[in-house]
């Protein structure tokens, strides 16, 4: 794929993700209504979508219940700006084995759900986008497996299409790329689709550049896509990934930096990225234009 510069890019912010991060800075929302209101100013500072997952009020663990999600969509939907949902469908994968020497049972942690579950409050909120993580892996944890079968995969795919709601598929190593175009092949993914390149997460594709082109180069020339990295390499990516023809991601899913010693909010993550994006030469679009792009349907939610 030749190198050439998007000019036009959109910005998604990752506004909390499911890490253990609630208790690493006090800018991690936890609640439906701090995720909202975190997303909303994120979309102020120039994100055109906003990527939520929801948190156990109290203790900031990572939930999927759906009244959360509801809460946290209906918020963001009657704020005073506009922006795309886009919601995780990754919960309900979680496998935890008990060590080396005696896998099973799986231990405290486990969160292993259907695909009809997994995908509920996807059905019940009607998001624009929602994240089709496309590969089972190893993280960091020692006995920890992020689990998505390809059986999983095509029936939650399916499902996304069948509800309008565009996947946006998390790749996380060349693998799972060749993985999404099985699926756009076999009709479960429509052909324009939207890719999400995740550099940097143990233990998927290093966030070095040799690898990140690798990446970048076995995406279709006729999809979108967008990359991210973790830590204090979340900002070089903005404008790795803008040069390299796509778009960016930033927020506090990937990183709580802003600076050394300096613990950022999800709008200074923005505009940070509008920054180097508009340095580069470049234009940051907004939801309308990210929804043209993206051939994207806005729909009212489920009822409750």
């Amino acid at each position: 794929m030749p190198l050439t510069m998007n000019r036009e890019v959109f910005i998604t912010c990752a506004v909390t993700g499911s890490g253990s991060t609630q208790d690493r800075s006090p800018h991690v929302p936890r609640s439906p209504e701090q995720i909202a209101h975190s997303a909303i100013e994120a979309a102020k500072a120039g994100a055109a979508i906003v990527h939520c997952h929801v948190r156990d009020p109290e203790t900031g663990s990572p939930r999927r219940d759906v009244e959360l999600y509801r809460e946290v969509t209906e918020r963001i939907r009657e704020a005073d700006i506009d922006v795309v949902l886009n919601l995780t469908a990754g919960m309900g994968g979680d496998l935890v084995l008990g060590g080396t020497e005696t896998p099973l049972p799986a231990v405290e942690g486990t969160d292993m759900a259907g695909a009809t579950e997994r995908m509920a409050h996807i059905r019940a909120c009607l998001p624009e986008i929602c994240t089709l993580d496309c590969g089972t892996m190893n993280f960091a944890e020692a006995d920890y497996v992020m689990t998505n079968t390809p059986g999983m995969l095509r029936a939650m795919g399916g499902m996304m299409t069948e509800l309008g709601v565009k996947p946006e598929i998390e790749a996380f190593d060349t693998g799972h790329l060749w993985f999404a175009k099985q699926l756009v092949a076999e009709g479960v993914l429509k052909p324009d689709a939207l890719v999400q390149l995740c550099m940097g997460v143990p233990w998927g594709a290093p966030d070095d550049l040799n690898t990140f082109m690798a990446m970048v180069n076995n995406v279709p020339s006729d999809w979108n896509w967008s990359a991210f990295s973790l830590g204090r390499n979340q900002m070089a990516y903005v404008a790795a990934a803008t040069i390299a023809g796509g778009n960016v991601r930033v927020g506090l899913e990937d990183n709580l930096w802003l600076g050394k010693g300096q613990l950022a909010t999800n709008a200074q993550l923005v505009e940070r990225a509008v920054t180097i994006v508009e340095a580069l030469g470049a234009r940051v679009i907004g939801p309308d234009e990210v929804r043209e792009r993206l051939n994207l349907v806005k729909q009212a939610p489920a009822a409750a």
